[in-house]
């Protein structure tokens, strides 16, 4: 059943309150609001009508949800600080990861020393993450303490949830995630400058032909800083949707085909690394490490493509 705006409204309401006042919170405040309704009903107000109308001016929920918890909203004042709190969340969801993985990236490749560069990174992404705490936040007080009018939108029903959703991702999922993802991004320019395999030389073999760097290898890359991207945004959504599975879909395509067509074509793997092994130039091996690459990333696609789907169509049901 499609959930009515009293049930958005107050759903909405409880995401923010102690869970154990949940039950208590949900039936005083659909009285209320029952009350206000039938007050306008019976004055010749239409029902539905009169249900916008009352919800709009019980205002916003987050804000409701403070008073019911005896939040106080004053950490800069109380004017702007759901706008404050909102745009911060936004930033810190992504700019310091994504900082740190680039400088973790360029300090790896130029350093060559895979730990310094983690943990430049690291450093760096905290580094942006209290800076833009920083700066956010004293732009807000500013403008709060000098009455600067900002015309932000005002709230209204509209902007209500489309009804309560059992989130099915989590922080721990998405971290999960996003730390696979920036360690995949990491290891390809890694393996250029260090990888498992020795060689005559000062430096060890790359696993993957150096030439790809012409293109394939910063599309790869690329593929999978746009697959952090997505992360992001499953656990904004909060669970599988079928516009991200598409999307999903589309990574995963994107990745999988190049790879299955250079390994196919024997692009792939680094001819001196295959070199440096007998037994792969022995007859028939190197084909048959060619077909196990490709099946498994034909299998791997497929099944995300159909987890996601399965997951999206359970969040629908």
């Amino acid at each position: 059943m499609t959930p009515t705006l009293t049930d958005r409204y107050v759903a909405a309401v409880l995401r923010s309150v102690p869970q154990p006042r949940r039950e208590e919170i949900a039936t005083e405040l659909r009285a209320s609001i029952e009350d206000m309704v039938e007050g306008r009903t019976d004055a010749g107000a239409d029902v539905a009508a009169a249900e916008r109308e009352v919800l709009t001016e019980m205002g916003d929920p987050a804000a409701l949800a403070a008073r019911y918890a005896d939040r106080r909203l004053q950490l800069i004042g109380p004017t702007y600080y759901l706008a404050w709190e909102r745009l911060l969340k936004l930033l810190l969801s992504f700019v310091p990861a994504t900082v740190g993985v680039l400088v973790g990236l360029v300090a790896a490749v130029d350093e060559d020393n895979v730990g310094g560069a983690i943990g430049e990174g690291i450093s760096t992404a905290i580094t942006v993450a209290v800076q833009i705490a920083f700066w956010v936040t004293l732009v807000f007080a500013i403008l709060e303490r000098t009455n600067t009018r900002l015309d932000l939108p005002g709230w209204n029903v509209d902007d209500l949830p489309e009804g309560p959703v059992d989130r099915q991702i989590t922080l721990v999922d998405t971290a999960a995630g996003i730390g696979m993802l920036a360690l995949f991004a990491a290891y390809l320019p890694l393996q250029h400058f260090r990888s498992f395999v020795p060689s005559d030389g000062d430096r060890n073999l790359p696993v993957l032909d150096p030439a790809l760097w012409s293109f394939w290898l910063p599309f790869l890359i690329a593929v999978l800083v746009a697959n952090i991207g997505l992360e992001v945004a499953k656990y904004r959504a909060g669970r599988w949707t079928w516009p991200l599975v598409g999307i999903n879909a589309l990574l995963g395509l994107a990745f999988a085909a190049p790879v299955v067509w250079l390994m196919s074509t024997d692009r792939l793997l680094n001819p001196d690394l295959i070199a440096r092994f007998d037994w792969l130039g022995e007859s028939g091996n190197l084909d048959i490490v060619a077909k196990l690459v490709v099946t498994g990333a034909i299998l791997v696609t497929v099944w995300d493509v159909i987890d996601s789907g399965i997951k999206a169509y359970r969040a629908d049901r």
